[in-house]
């Protein structure tokens, strides 16, 4: 007798297995980690000194922050070809992995993760990058215009270190110690614009102070710029005292070598700046920044700014 054909059952499309783990996505922010740490040190051993007196709870997030920034520093500065794009891409990357807390670029990763984890995202990085962007549009700079740029660059990164400074420990005190965060972060930018005043014009042919030309720079004109940036640097020092007591030592000695900086600057004048990069050579930072490992989680006043 013949039997009827059994009917095909429908199974539709077989799905694999999800092979996410914890241990994997783990291992796999830990190398993103490091290999943000490889970019840090590799460009900033200035950085990396001052990274040694974070606390470990703070140091893998201060240096994924600051390896996208480098990456994006770069990407304007002349590190690869048609620049525009390459920056477009890496934000477009970088809001995609804010989004999901994955990119198979690992300094992304990195980053994305502690945006995530410390509670930042697209209301910082958006000015951070619309501010590198104008790096390839805007040759001199107007006070309106730098003020803006000095938000996303450097107003903006020094928020993103806040929320990690007081990830678990004080997240309410965000909004009390946003405002010296800003004057600080603003103070290390307006020191590196003097610092780099004729590379930047040579170089890179831009101006980001107005009114400080090398070629015409007067003394009355740098004179202002310094008193300028050692406003903001007092009271972002003034404010340090308010961190977790853990990251002060850390803040106070990048506070403190940027404040050494300035006042070589300062004694350097407009003939020096012209002449060349005014650096603190190795040996006094380590100095300078030797003072606060005897005194981890003491706040105190700078010694470089007088009171």
């Amino acid at each position: 007798m013949l039997r009827e054909p059994r009917p095909v059952r429908e199974t539709g499309p077989v799905n694999p297995p999800d092979r996410h783990s914890a241990e994997a996505a783990d291992r796999y922010t830990a190398v993103a980690v490091a290999s943000a740490a490889v970019v840090i040190g590799r460009y900033s051993s200035s950085f990396s000194l001052a990274t040694r007196l974070t606390p470990r709870r703070v140091r893998p997030d201060i240096t994924s922050i600051y390896a996208l920034v480098r990456v994006a520093d770069e990407v304007v500065d002349g590190a690869c070809p048609e620049p525009a794009a390459q920056l477009d891409a890496l934000e477009c990357e970088t809001e995609t992995a804010l989004g999901c807390g994955f990119s198979t670029n690992l300094v992304v990763h990195a980053f994305a993760n502690t945006a995530r984890r410390t509670g930042f995202g697209t209301e910082l990085t958006r000015p951070f990058f619309a501010s590198m962007r104008t790096d390839l549009t805007v040759a001199a700079h107007t006070e309106a215009s730098l003020s803006d740029y000095i938000h996303g660059s450097a107003e903006a990164v020094g928020l993103m270190c806040l929320r990690s400074y007081l990830y678990g420990v004080a997240p309410q005190d965000y909004a009390g110690l946003a405002p010296g965060a800003c004057a600080l972060g603003s103070a290390f930018q307006k020191i590196n614009f003097l610092r780099d005043l004729a590379d930047d014009e040579h170089r890179l042919g831009r101006s980001y102070l107005p009114g400080a030309d090398p070629s015409s720079l007067t003394s009355e004109r740098f004179a202002a710029l310094i008193t300028d940036a050692e406003a903001d640097l007092r009271i972002g020092i003034a404010n340090i005292a308010g961190l977790p007591a853990d990251v002060r030592p850390g803040v106070y000695a990048a506070s403190d070598v940027y404040a050494e900086l300035l006042r070589r600057l300062a004694v350097a004048g407009v003939d020096g700046v012209r002449a060349g990069r005014i650096r603190v050579p190795a040996a006094r930072k380590l100095v300078v920044v030797a003072r606060h490992v005897r005194t981890a989680v003491v706040a105190r006043p700078s010694r470089y700014i007088p009171g």
